[in-house]
């Protein structure tokens, strides 16, 4: 019996899918805001998917204005970490898990406007054992101007495969 596809490859399988249809991007974009919550929370739009590679647009508007009137910081911290985690999860094999361990962000300008987030990844083929990525997503506004640089840790392991299961304490073992 095969396994089902993990989730890394159902997301990049989708996108391969929807984009080229008209609308199809903005179908994507609906679908991961319902799959991710709270990255949904921000309204991004996937604009490019591929293996180790994102872009994602966030448009300003209210919903994630500060008092300043600029984009809030956290905003750009989730947009910059969604971009991460796409370019991330597209190149990743399905035999290797990754999990946030660390996100730094640095501000440089106002983020004001449509901000586009771009982030690229180029994580091992194979993991034995777990070991430490950084994932660099550059987010900049209409102008071209970077305003924020996100730099996300992830944690790669290997993916437990359904044999490495343990078996529950006075639960009969798997037949």
């Amino acid at each position: 019996m095969s396994s089902p596809a993990s989730p890394e490859t159902r997301l990049l399988s989708l996108w391969r899918r929807l984009s080229p249809r008209p609308g199809g991007a903005w179908a994507f974009s609906r679908l991961l805001r319902r799959m991710v919550p709270y990255s949904g929370s921000i309204h991004p739009s996937v604009l490019a998917l591929e293996p180790g590679h994102a872009v994602v647009e966030l448009r300003d508007r209210r919903a994630v204005r500060n008092h300043l009137g600029s984009v809030h910081a956290i905003a750009l911290a989730n947009l910059g970490e969604l971009a991460s985690g796409l370019a991330m999860t597209s190149a990743m094999s399905p035999s290797v898990r990754a999990i946030v361990t660390r996100l730094e962000i640095q501000y440089h300008k106002k983020a004001r406007g449509t901000l586009i987030a771009e982030g690229r990844a180029d994580p091992p083929k194979t993991v034995s054992e777990p070991l430490d990525l950084n994932v660099v997503a550059e987010i900049k506004d209409e102008a071209g101007d970077v305003v924020s640089t996100v730099t996300v840790l992830w944690r790669l392991a290997p993916r437990p495969q359904p044999d490495e299961r343990s078996v529950e304490v006075g639960a009969a073992p798997p037949a």
